[in-house]
């Protein structure tokens, strides 16, 4: 995966787009967290995973409100991107991100944002 080419598509994206990639990458995170816990609540199998899922679905959750209300002071795309992009000294995280965005962008590929419906 080529960060630059991914910040300079996420960048090209309308404000809408950006918010709508974003919460598909939150809903494959999430998914990705179901394998940190057992049947019960109390049964959390992998503690540090799931907080890291957590942090990353918070920052990714604000940024999306930021980008819809259009706050002047939000990260810009690229600190955004590298933020989950990046290489990663936990591997394993590296790998739960990297998994989770090429879902989210597959996802996010699968729909033409640009048609819209003309009134009846």
């Amino acid at each position: 995966m080529n960060l630059q080419s991914e910040i300079l598509f996420f960048t090209e994206l309308d404000p809408v787009g950006q918010a709508r990639l974003l919460a598909l990458l939150v809903h494959e995170l999430s998914i990705e967290a179901r394998v940190t816990y057992g049947s019960a609540a109390e049964h959390v199998q992998d503690g540090a995973r799931l907080r890291f899922v957590n942090e990353m679905n918070a920052r990714l959750a604000r940024y999306i409100e930021q980008v819809l209300v259009d706050e002047p002071g939000r990260p810009g795309p690229d600190v955004l991107l590298r933020m989950l992009l990046a290489p990663r000294a936990d591997k394993a995280a590296e790998r739960l991100v990297v998994g989770a965005y090429r879902r989210a962008i597959q996802g996010f590929d699968q729909h033409d944002t640009t048609v819209t419906m003309a009134p009846r």
